[in-house]
C-alpha cells in the first residue's frame, strides 16, 4: 500500500482534475486500477483543500462516464461477454437482483471498495434492461457520495486521512452505503409515486 501511495503522489502533483476524471473514466470502463481514484481524491485535496468539490466531482463523472460505457456494452449485447467472463451462474444471480430490485442493485457495489466486484454489475445493469436515468442516478449518488466524503477526510484529517481510510474503511463504507441505499430508496419510491399518481 505504502508503494501505491507514493506512486499515487507522485502523479497527483500533475494530473488534477482532468486527469482525476480520465483515470476514473478508464478505471470504471476498459481497466482496473484499484484504489487509485480514492488515494487521488484523498491526494489532490490535501494539497488544494478549497477545490474538495472540484476533485470528488471529477472523479464522480469520470467514473459516471466510464460505467456508462460498460452499461451501453452489457445492453448492446454483452451477455455472451459477461457469461464468458463471470461466468453463468454468477450471472443469473445478479441479474435476478435487478428483477427484484432493479437500480438499487448497483447502489452497494458502487459504494464498496475494492476488491468488491463492481464492472460485473454495471454490465449486467444493460443487459437487464435498467432504465438509463435510474442506472445513472445511482452511480452519480453512490460514487458522489463516496468521493465527496474522502474528500471531506482529506480536509478534516490532512495525511492521516490515507491510514483512516486503510485501518477503518469497511465500517466507513458500509455507513456511507447505507445512506446511499437510504437516498436511492426515496429517490425510487417517490418517482413511483408520481408514475402512479400523475403528479
Amino acid at each position: 500500500m505504502a508503494r501505491m501511495v507514493a506512486w499515487a503522489q507522485s502523479i497527483a502533483l500533475s494530473i488534477g482534475g482532468p486527469g482525476l476524471f480520465f483515470i476514473a473514466f478508464l478505471d470504471s470502463s476498459f481497466l482496473s486500477l484499484p484504489e487509485i481514484n480514492d488515494l487521488l481524491v484523498v491526494l489532490l485535496v490535501i494539497q488544494h483543500k478549497e477545490r474538495m468539490l472540484y476533485y470528488a466531482l471529477m472523479a464522480t463523472l469520470g467514473s459516471l462516464l466510464g460505467c456508462l460505457v460498460l452499461y451501453y456494452i452489457g445492453r448492446k449485447g454483452g451477455a455472451a461477454l459477461a457469461r464468458r467472463r463471470f461466468g453463468g451462474r454468477q450471472m443469473e444471480r445478479a441479474l435476478s437482483l435487478y428483477a427484484r430490485y432493479g437500480a438499487m442493485a448497483i447502489a452497494i457495489p458502487a459504494v464498496l471498495p475494492p476488491p468488491s466486484p463492481f464492472k460485473v454489475f454495471v454490465l449486467l445493469a444493460g443487459i437487464a434492461g435498467v432504465p438509463v436515468l435510474q442506472f445513472a442516478t445511482v452511480i452519480a449518488l453512490a460514487r458522489g457520495f463516496r468521493y465527496t466524503f474522502e474528500a471531506w477526510l482529506a480536509v478534516r484529517y490532512g495525511d492521516q486521512a490515507i491510514a483512516l481510510l486503510e485501518e477503518h474503511g469497511r465500517s466507513i463504507t458500509i455507513a456511507i452505503a447505507v445512506v446511499v441505499i437510504g437516498g436511492v430508496a426515496v429517490w425510487l419510491i417517490r418517482r413511483r409515486r408520481e408514475a402512479v399518481t400523475g403528479v
